[in-house]
């Protein structure tokens, strides 16, 4: 951690209300599920936008919108009354290495989970409470694949703690349901998590400006790494250490090479 903690909190803190409003959207994974009101509709099209989110964000966004109208742009009513006939419109779907495989077991399990309640939140709490997000991340991922008509490849594009990843791509998504600032972008659909036990989603953009401001120290980027940077910023901001992501992020992208 920088020596000079107040000095960092200030340009962080000027840097998420920079970053963190409605003009931040359009450009980003998170607009897909913006495009919807309901809630269910919110959960999966977040869902798929975090999986999908690697490569250029403008192709993410062109996919999600893809895969949105194969689902004729209600994605709950078609995941809960889908038909065989239905699912063959999802056949042919392709974001780098995930497919239509991949897809058809997401719809599978999504079908699975909404007969049984009526947010994904359920998916992420342990008998209906809130323990760790470690423990989340874990158990998610064990839902998911307890099926015995479980893809084995699909396994890659659901990461887990327990194979010490830093499961960007699910703390994105648990950031976009849980947080709640009223600054517009995050959604805050979620009440049983807390924002202050969220953990920070680290992407190379994430990562290379954390580096540089000295809030990783740990060679591998891997879930220890996102612990230790998400200790770090709870030092900034112990309710809400998670909005720093948008700091973090948007430096990167603006090509800043930030020493505080």
């Amino acid at each position: 951690m920088p020596a000079n903690v107040h000095r960092l909190k200030a340009f962080l803190d000027s840097k998420v209300e920079h970053y963190n409003n409605s003009a931040f959207i359009e450009s980003d994974p998170i607009s897909v599920p913006h495009r919807f009101s309901l809630k269910q509709d919110r959960e999966i099209m977040g869902l798929f936008a975090a999986t999908l989110a690697w490569g250029q964000r403008k192709t993410i966004i062109a996919k999600c919108l893809e895969l949105s109208r194969r689902m004729d742009d209600a994605p709950y009513d078609f995941i809960v009354n889908r038909s065989d006939n239905d699912l063959r419109r999802l056949l042919g779907f392709k974001h780098r290495t995930f497919n239509d495989t991949d897809l058809l077991y997401f719809t599978d399990f999504l079908h699975r989970h909404y007969a049984q309640s009526d947010s994904l939140e359920e998916a992420f709490l342990t008998d209906g409470t809130f323990v760790s997000i470690e423990n989340s991340l874990v158990n998610f991922e064990r839902r998911f694949f307890d099926s015995p008509d479980a893809s084995a490849r699909t396994r890659k594009h659901v990461a887990t703690p327990a194979r010490k990843s830093a499961c960007k791509r699910l703390n994105m998504f648990l950031r976009w349901m849980v947080r709640n600032d009223g600054k517009g972008v995050d959604f805050g659909l979620w009440q049983r998590i807390s924002p202050r036990n969220l953990i920070c989603p680290i992407d190379v953009h994430v990562d290379r400006t954390a580096r540089r401001l000295g809030l990783i120290s740990r060679p591998q980027t891997d879930w220890q790494a996102a612990l230790e940077l998400t200790a770090n910023l709870r030092a900034l901001d112990a309710d809400d250490p998670v909005k720093y992501d948008f700091a973090l992020f948007g430096l990167s992208v603006e090509g800043a090479n930030p020493v505080v």
